[in-house]
Formats: C-alpha cells, structure tokens, sequence
C-alpha cells in the first residue's frame, strides 16, 4: 500500500467515523478497529515508536493497567471484562489520530466533512422539530419518548449528546477555516438552538456551559463583547422556550414539579427531604453515593453498579433502601465513585484532568481553535451535578475519545509525534 492510497484509506475511514456512530455501537466498534489494525501494521513497518516517551501516552497506559485490576476486583468480573480491555482500542485510536494530524496534514477535508454530518443531523433536528416527523419519516409517533426529537437515531434520546460532541469542533474549524467568523458565529446559534430543540436538559446546560468556556478562551474579542454574546445565547434559550410550551414543559415545569405536587385539595410545597425521595436523578445519585459507601476504596467495578443495586433489591435486602436498581447512577462523579471507589475515581480523574490542564497554555497561546473546541467538550462532560450518560459506554466514551485525541492531535506543540511535543 503507497503512500498516497494508504492516506486516503485513512482518512475514508475518519469520515465514516461520526456516521459509524449514528449507525451504532458496534458500527462505530468495527470502524475503529479497522483503523487501529491497519495503523498499527504501518506502524510496525515503520519502527516508530519513539511517541512512547509521551506523557500522555504513559498515563494513559497507566489508566488502562488500572481498568485490568478494576476487572479483577468486580463484583461480577466477566461484566466489566470486555469494557476494560476494550480500552486498548482508543489507547491506539489516540495515537493513530495524532499520527494521522502529523502526517498527513489533511486535517481540514476530515473536519469540512465532519461539519457536512453535523449540518445534516441540525437540520433534520428542526425538520423533525417543526414538522413532527423527519427525513426518514421518523417522529414522535414511532417512539416512546412522547415529542422528543430523536432525529436519525429514531428510538434514543441521544441526538443531543452526539451535537454537544461535535459542535464545538466544528465551530472552531469554521473559525480556522479562511477566517469565517461570522459564519462561525451563525453556525454556533443555529446548532444551539438544534439542541434545545432535542428536550434534553442536561446537554443543553452543557452545551451553553461550553459556549460560555469557548468564549472566554477566544483571544479575539474583547470582554464587553463575549458579555454580550453570551447573554445573546441566554436570550435565544428563553425565546424558544417562551414560544413552545412542550420545551417550557421539559425545561421549567418539570425542574417545579419536583419543587410541587398535586393533592386532592391543592398544590403543596415539598419539604426538602420529601423532595429528595421525589426527584429521580437525587435519588439515582444518594444510590450511587450508596454503593461507594459501601465499598469505598475501589468500587464494586466497571459496569458493576448494576450487579450491586440489582441484586440487592432482587434479594429484598433491607439495608440497601437508598439502592435503584438501574445501569448506572447517571452522573460521572457517583458513577465513577460507585464503581471505582476514591482510589480509581482520584486516578481516572487526576489524569484526565492533568493531561488537559497541563496543555491549556499551549492551547491558548497558540490560538488553535479546533484545540480550543476540543478542550472545552472534555472539560463539560465533568461538570458536577449534570446528569449524564454512562462515562465508559461504547456511545459517550467515543464522543469523548475523539475530541481528547484530536485536543493533542491538531497542534504540532501538544501533538505526540512532534519531537518537542510538551
């Protein structure tokens, strides 16, 4: 395989990779594996493997050493087993894709094409949000989730989290791209909106947390402008919702509903500990604060969460009335805290956050805006108390990987191939 077909094999296959998600799991699965096996034969032949050194490399290394022994400690080891080894993949895919922005420098066709997905999805998202069905003929009618946007992932409620990946990404290519600020600018408020269009509370926090972060690393404006711009979002985020009173339903009285409930005679207030009992996701977090208390130093395991509550509730176990037997507790920090324990939570956590802190100066001295979009995606997905997706499933672990790969990927000074690479 020359030079040439191998890059563009590459790179056919990095296009593909953000439809492979929308398809699922194990489309996307298959895709990244097809890119690691041929990477690491060109690897191979190479004899390049002097990235090694890079720190980030050992500690990701390191991390996943931890995520074997995590197997080895679960409740139910066989649970977890195939997650944790599974990790290796994006071990690899994050030296392939820094490889990939090293040497080939095709970083801006990867990234237009990414841009031409994500513009699709935001317009079936108001296709299917103003005409209740969307391209494919999907809509609310063939799905559980009552007027839920769900666009092409149809019967998941996911449409939000997968923009939020890529949102910022491609707001900063734009940004790169031939100076189009003003189309950047558009861009932004249009997938904003897209995504308060999906109903999904949490991603629309996260995602306008993320726009605020993004503005205030951007070097080009002055402070009274990023002020105005993001009291534009704030506005744009309240006009929507005064106009629809589904999404006033989802975003303000649902959030009362757990202040306020309904009697035979009248509304009343609840108390506070009545308003923890109440509210779905508390009680989902006071079960995962529940297992780690339980076991505190490593956690019942990767995925194990499940097996833990689960089981006790089946047994009847009186002393586990705080458990909910669900996958998982819904929020990274009591996911990471029930299933790793203090120990595997302060590493998982140290690392990631090490690793991205110690280029941010990098980042904004250079003023790589794609870096900047990549950035501040890893940095919202740990935002305390946000409900949130599974950490380490096969959907959200992608989403992050890509944009933690391509935060060291896409500039020559945090790249792992670059010999001076920090």
């Amino acid at each position: 395989m020359n030079l040439v077909i191998r890059e563009n094999f590459f790179l056919l296959l990095l296009l593909f990779l953000p439809i492979s998600i929308i398809l699922g799991s194990s489309i996307s699965l298959t895709n990244i594996i097809l890119l690691n096996f041929f990477f690491l034969v060109v690897l191979v032949k190479q004899k390049d493997f002097y990235f090694v050194n890079h720190i980030s490399v050992k500690l990701i290394f390191i991390l996943y050493l931890y995520l074997i022994f995590n197997s080895i400690i679960s409740q139910d080891y066989e649970i977890g087993l195939s997650r944790n080894i599974g990790f290796l993949r994006l071990i690899i895919f994050f030296v392939f894709v820094n490889y990939f922005f090293f040497y080939y420098k095709n970083d801006r066709k990867l990234l237009d094409f990414w841009s031409v997905v994500l513009f699709s999805l935001i317009i079936d998202v108001f296709i299917e949000y103003f005409f209740e069905t969307n391209l494919f003929g999907w809509g609310a009618k063939d799905q559980i989730y009552g007027d839920r946007v769900t666009s092409f992932f149809k019967d998941e409620p996911i449409v939000g989290a997968y923009l939020a990946g890529f949102i910022f990404l491609v707001f900063g290519h734009l940004l790169k791209r031939n100076n189009k600020k003003t189309f950047a600018f558009i861009f932004l408020i249009i997938a904003f909106m897209s995504v308060i269009f999906t109903g999904e509370r949490s991603n629309t926090i996260k995602v306008f947390s993320g726009i605020v972060i993004y503005f205030l690393l951007l070097d080009f404006l002055k402070i009274k402008v990023k002020l105005f711009i993001i009291l534009l979002f704030f506005l744009i985020f309240g006009t929507i919702l005064s106009q629809s009173e589904y999404l006033k339903i989802r975003y303000i009285d649902q959030f009362y509903n757990m202040l306020t409930f309904k009697t035979d005679s009248e509304k009343e207030k609840l108390s506070y500990s009545l308003l923890l009992e109440n509210s779905q996701y508390i009680r989902l977090y006071k079960s995962g604060y529940s297992v780690f208390k339980n076991f505190p130093f490593f956690g019942v395991g990767n995925k194990n969460y499940r097996v833990e509550t689960c089981k006790k509730k089946k047994n009847g176990d009186k002393q586990e009335n705080d458990y909910v037997c669900l996958t998982h507790p819904h929020q990274v920090y009591f996911e990471l805290l029930s299933e790793h324990g203090l120990f595997g939570s302060i590493l998982i956590l140290g690392i990631f956050f090490y690793l991205m802190f110690k280029i941010l100066r990098s980042i904004r001295m250079s003023k790589n805006y794609v870096q900047i979009g990549a950035f501040t995606f890893v940095l919202i997905n740990f935002l305390p108390f946000l409900p949130s997706g599974s950490f380490f499933s096969d959907f959200n672990i992608t989403l992050f990987w890509i944009n933690f790969s391509v935060m060291f990927a896409c500039n020559n000074k945090t790249n792992i191939f670059a010999k001076n690479s920090i």
